[in-house]
Formats: structure tokens, C-alpha cells, sequence
């Protein structure tokens, strides 16, 4: 994300710094799990932006002033932010019906899907193998919402509408990579959250009824912006296929926290589609990564005195 050149030169603390961001998100969805048990969905999505918003302006604005909110492209930035707010919407209904690796490990899917739009979209080449990494991943999910199991129903479209709007968010984030800053784009998902989830807050709102979940509402948003801005600062230090594969930590926490937490523990049909999807998206990423590599060594080639 950054144009910066030394931003590419510590992949070590790119790594712990995305580890730590995914781990940061997997309490999020917990608080936002929890908190489903007692009041709506949006009310609490809303809290997530709203917070979030509140978080980023109090960190940047003083620093960045009005280039916090500068945009050379303001359609997108509101698109994108509302993508990502229903991503969230989603995730988080997904979340009250369903275990939490269950429903997290579905919406893995979003690499895969974002190789099929990159094709329709950018025009991208996909290689024969990212083809049948591609199916293997959509093959792990049938594993998980097997005919038969628990899960099959039509609680599962949930995290596969997740999936699908966050590829596509992440596809408008590629757009608007070296256009805008990245803590522009941070800001816009934050305020374009917060107002397009206002307009349903009087109807979906009820207020906490216990101090402690007064306390979580606010932490979900602080949360959920310092995870934002601690993944922008990973993309400063490493490139993006490197650091890929290390989202998929995020597996891990998410079962941890969904056994501890929720008394919830995937079965053996629900690992193995879980095992599938993080090979094939781990895949996908690697092999991106040494298509990287391969083009840079092409073009130092192809330059004379390179």
C-alpha cells in the first residue's frame, strides 16, 4: 500500500503485526457474537463503525487534519464502505446462529472469490492450478454445510454473502491502492458505515442493560479500527502474498476462542473442510507471491544496467 521503498524491507514484524490484527479481529467477532444474545444485529454493527470512526479521527485527525478525509474518489470510497458494512452485517448474523469457526471459515472463501472477480473485473490471467485451488476452497465449504449436518440451512448463505462482499469490497480496495491513502479509506469505511446503519438505529437499537455491556459496544469499535490501522502498518512492511497466508491464524484463534468462549468445537467433517479452504487460500497466496517475484525478475531483465 505504501509508495515508500524501505516499506518492504521488515517481513518478519509485517508478519507478527497481520498475526496480531486477525487474533484482534477473532475478539471482536467474540464481543460481537455475545452481544447478539441480547440486543440486534445493527445496533451492534453500528457500534463497530461508530466506534471505529470516533477511534481513527482521535488517532489521525490531529496528525492528517483535512487529508484524512481527501478522496480522489468519493463514489468508490462509498461504495467500498458499504460493502464493508454489510459484510459486517452479515458476518455478525452469521455469528449469532452459527459457530464461530464454522461461520469464519466459510467466509475464507473471499481470496477464491476475489480470483473469479479479478478475472470479469480486472482482467486478470488465472493460472490452471489457482483454477483448481479455486474449487478445492468452494469444495471445503460443501464439506462444512454438508447435507445432513447442522449447518446446512439457510443460515449458511450468511457467511457466504460475507464472503461475497468483502471479495468485492477487497476488489474496490485494490482500485483505490496508491490513489488515496489508506487511512482516507479507513475513515470512509467508519463514516459510511456509521451513517448508512444510523438510518435503521431507531429501530434496531436497545440499550444496554448491564455496565459491562455498555463497555463492550464501545471496545468492538476500537477494536475493530486499531485491527484496521495495524494491518495498514503490516502492508507497509511486507507485500501483500507474503503476508496473506498469515490471515488464515486467524482459524486458529477463531476455534480457540469459539471452544473457550461458547462451549463450540468443530467436528471432524467441519476440520477438514476448514483444513481444505485454508490450504487452497494459502495457495493461492504463495503462488501470487512467486508470480510477484517472477515478473520483478523479468523486468530487472528487461532493463539494461538492472
Amino acid at each position: 500500500m505504501s509508495k515508500v521503498a524501505p516499506a518492504r524491507a521488515h517481513p518478519l514484524r509485517g508478519i507478527l503485526m497481520i498475526m496480531t490484527a486477525v487474533a484482534m479481529f477473532t475478539v471482536m467477532d467474540s464481543m460481537a457474537k455475545y452481544l447478539s444474545r441480547f440486543y440486534p444485529v445493527p445496533g451492534i454493527v453500528w457500534a463497530r463503525y461508530a466506534f471505529h470512526l470516533l477511534f481513527v479521527v482521535m488517532i489521525l485527525g490531529p496528525r492528517m487534519k483535512l487529508g484524512l478525509v481527501r478522496t480522489r474518489h468519493l463514489g468508490l470510497q462509498i461504495v467500498r464502505g458499504m460493502l464493508l458494512a454489510a459484510s459486517s452485517m452479515l458476518f455478525f448474523s452469521a455469528l449469532k446462529f452459527m459457530p464461530m469457526a464454522e461461520a469464519s471459515s466459510i467466509s475464507f472463501v473471499a481470496p477464491m472469490l476475489v480470483t473469479l472477480l479479478g478475472v470479469f473485473l480486472l482482467k486478470e490471467k488465472v493460472e490452471p492450478a489457482r483454477w483448481v485451488a479455486v474449487a478445492a476452497g468452494f469444495v471445503g465449504v460443501l464439506i462444512i454445510i454438508r447435507p445432513g449436518s447442522g449447518i446446512f440451512s439457510w443460515v449458511a448463505v450468511l457467511p457466504l454473502a460475507t464472503a461475497a462482499s468483502f471479495a468485492s469490497y477487497q476488489i474496490l480496495t485494490r482500485r483505490l491502492a496508491g490513489v488515496d491513502s489508506p487511512y482516507t479509506s479507513v475513515f470512509y469505511s467508519g463514516l459510511i458505515g456509521t451513517v448508512m446503519l444510523a438510518a435503521v438505529l431507531p429501530f434496531q437499537w436497545t440499550t444496554p442493560t448491564t455496565v459491562a455491556h455498555a463497555l463492550m459496544l464501545p471496545a468492538i469499535g476500537f477494536i475493530g479500527g486499531l485491527s484496521h490501522l495495524i494491518l495498514i502498518r503490516a502492508y507497509d512492511q511486507a507485500a501483500v502474498s507474503t503476508l496473506a497466508p498469515f490471515t488464515y491464524t486467524q482459524l486458529i484463534w477463531v476455534i480457540l476462542m469459539g471452544y473457550l468462549v461458547f462451549g463450540d468445537f468443530p467436528d471432524h467433517w467441519s476440520l477438514i473442510g476448514i483444513a481444505v479452504i485454508m490450504a487452497s487460500g494459502i495457495y493461492i497466496a504463495r503462488h501470487q507471491q512467486l508470480s510477484e517475484r517472477q515478473q520483478r525478475a523479468e523486468l530487472r531483465e528487461s532493463v539494461p544496467g538492472a
